[in-house]
């Protein structure tokens, strides 16, 4: 569409004389007006810019059918905003895991770290049996933690304290004890229960020794295929079974289908139909016995 400054007036017709008298004298009389047209031709061109600088802002006019203009989308001063990315979160760094699984070398140096804990007397019997806990060294296992689990277990209702008789006191490094419960790599139990028995524990049982308990470190971490539940009743089995050889207890076997196993029978080689039970009495209260071993 051409601007006001580009249209040009028709050209003229008739007598030219004439026209031209007519010209001039109209340009003679037209003078003043000249001025207002002049002033028109710069509206309109002023115009005419600033229709432009609308098309610059508008991005171009609206393609209408009506002669009159189109309102244009940003005739408006204000500025149409711009979308504010939503922010993504910072993760939350995630913790490394403490491990769970704790390694099982097939054998250690031999030495040991004695657990810096010690108890109250748990049981009733007159005089506690004192012991301390030993942790081989270089080992995944705190001897704080393994002592006080210890503890736990022997202490319990249904654990050997529940006979009047019996009493244990957790001790701490140095102090006066009457036995040391180990616990070792299958290599060094071996050693250990050889040395103390001459039994051939194959790197995979414990034993109980003068002075002691050995405790098999693959035992005290994964269990035995015939002991179903958590890895703390095992070990319950472990100790109990162990401090009940101190006490004189000798292996026993099942009773008979269905009933619980006796905490002095040797659960890791078969339950011949018992039930696995970790404790040396029941719920009710009473010793779990079977038939002696020869």
């Amino acid at each position: 569409m051409q601007s006001a400054r580009q249209r040009k007036p028709a050209p003229p017709t008739g007598n030219a004389a004439a026209s031209h008298r007519r010209r001039r004298s109209s340009h003679r009389r037209r003078r003043p007006r000249r001025r207002g047209r002049n002033l028109l031709v710069a509206t309109l061109a002023a115009a005419g810019l600033l229709g432009s600088a609308a098309f610059f802002l508008g991005g171009g006019r609206s393609d209408a059918s009506s002669d009159e203009p189109q309102p244009r989308k940003v005739a408006h001063a204000t500025p149409t905003p711009s979308r504010t990315p939503t922010p993504t979160p910072t993760p939350t760094p995630t913790p490394t895991p403490t491990p769970t699984k704790i390694d099982v070398p097939s054998t250690g140096d031999g030495t040991f770290v004695t657990a810096r804990a010690g108890g109250a007397k748990v049981g009733r019997g007159p005089r506690p049996l004192r012991y301390v806990v030993k942790v081989e060294t270089g080992l995944d296992i705190s001897p704080g933690q393994a002592a006080r689990e210890i503890a736990a277990i022997l202490g319990a209702p249904r654990g050997w304290t529940h006979n009047p008789a019996y009493a244990f006191q957790l001790v701490s490094a140095g102090e006066p004890h009457d036995l040391t419960v180990s616990i070792a790599t299958p290599g060094t139990a071996d050693a250990l229960c050889w040395a103390g028995i001459h039994q051939n524990t194959r790197g995979e049982y414990n034993c109980e020794i003068p002075g002691g308990v050995v405790v098999n470190l693959k035992r005290w971490v994964e269990g035995s295929p015939t002991f179903g539940g958590p890895i703390h009743d095992y070990r319950a089995l472990i100790i109990n079974h162990e401090m009940g050889h101190f006490l004189d207890y000798t292996h026993m076997t099942c009773a008979g289908p269905g009933r619980l196993a006796p905490v002095m029978m040797q659960q890791i080689k078969g339950l011949r139909g018992c039930v696995a039970n970790a404790w040396p009495y029941d719920r009710n209260g009473d010793f779990v016995s079977g038939p002696h071993v020869p």
